[in-house]
């Protein structure tokens, strides 16, 4: 029951077609894929091979290269493989990967999506070397672990979108929980590492424990209006003429690339999230 299980095999036709580049950079940079892949230690985004340490109470984790080198990063990966990595969590090697990589919330994006991410990312500077492997809390150190872990909290396919017929709210919502998958860092997390659902959005000590991550419901954002969020996606200005910063700010990097409507649905969603009171620490 611990065993990988990839949801996709290299016949299944819903990823056949070649992909849509342009498309492909803006679901790239609704991702927030840069933040966590770019090489540490220089200035551009765009070259992906990896290796920032996040700390975590489970160990040091190391986002991989994914740049399209064919050695080092995925230049070998076919569409299906990046499809078992966002949507199942799985390797090409069918090995799990650590929820570090938050699949948790990429497993609800379509497969035009991730066809159009592949092709995109195939368009990107190739980065040799690897990055350092993961240093994990010893329980955790055995990869079959992951199997018990999702078995208790990843549905596969599975979206806390709440949809209401709305196409701008429900744009967002596919943007909000998915593919900017917003509540891995919002919410609090159980001794498990898994979010706690009842603190969905609500902010509370940020994932790597070295800060907080503020509460984006109708709690704290009741006097924000939908403009206000979506010009904070755009310059990181806030309504009471300051700025974000931290890690919301590289998210502000990536944000301001989308097209308006999309960050207006973002805004959308985000106000009519029921209000929740933040975790005390």
């Amino acid at each position: 029951m611990t065993a990988t299980q990839p949801p996709f095999s290299d016949e299944d036709r819903r990823f056949d077609g070649p992909g849509d580049v342009a498309h492909g950079e803006l679901v790239f940079a609704a991702g927030d894929c840069a933040s966590c892949h770019a090489t540490p230690g220089q200035s551009d985004r765009l070259r992906l091979g990896g290796g920032m340490a996040l700390a975590s109470p489970f160990g040091t984790f190391r986002p991989p290269n994914i740049s399209p080198d064919p050695v080092d990063g995925i230049g070998a990966w076919t569409v299906t493989d990046l499809a078992n990595a966002l949507i199942g969590g799985v390797s090409p090697k069918r090995q799990h990967y650590y929820p570090t990589f938050p699949y948790t919330s990429f497993t609800g994006m379509t497969a035009a999506d991730v066809r159009d991410l592949h092709a995109y990312l195939r368009t990107l500077p190739k980065v040799s070397g690897r990055a350092p492997p993961h240093d994990p809390w010893i329980l955790f150190g055995i990869r079959r672990s992951v199997g018990i872990w999702k078995l208790l909290y990843f549905r596969q396919g599975m979206t806390a979108a709440h949809l209401d017929g709305d196409p701008i709210h429900d744009r967002g919502a596919y943007l909000v929980e998915t593919v900017s998958h917003c509540a891995e860092c919002h919410s609090t997390r159980n001794a498990f590492g898994a979010i706690k659902s009842d603190t969905r959005f609500a902010g509370g000590i940020d994932p790597q424990g070295t800060g907080f991550v503020p509460n984006i419901t109708q709690e704290k954002l009741r006097a924000w209006t939908e403009n206000d969020i979506a010009e904070m996606l755009k310059t990181g200005l806030t309504p009471n003429h300051g700025r974000v910063g931290s890690s919301m700010a590289e998210v502000v990097t990536n944000t301001a690339m989308l097209p308006d409507s999309d960050r207006q649905a973002i805004a959308r969603y985000i106000k009519a999230l029921p209000p929740i009171a933040t975790p005390h620490p």
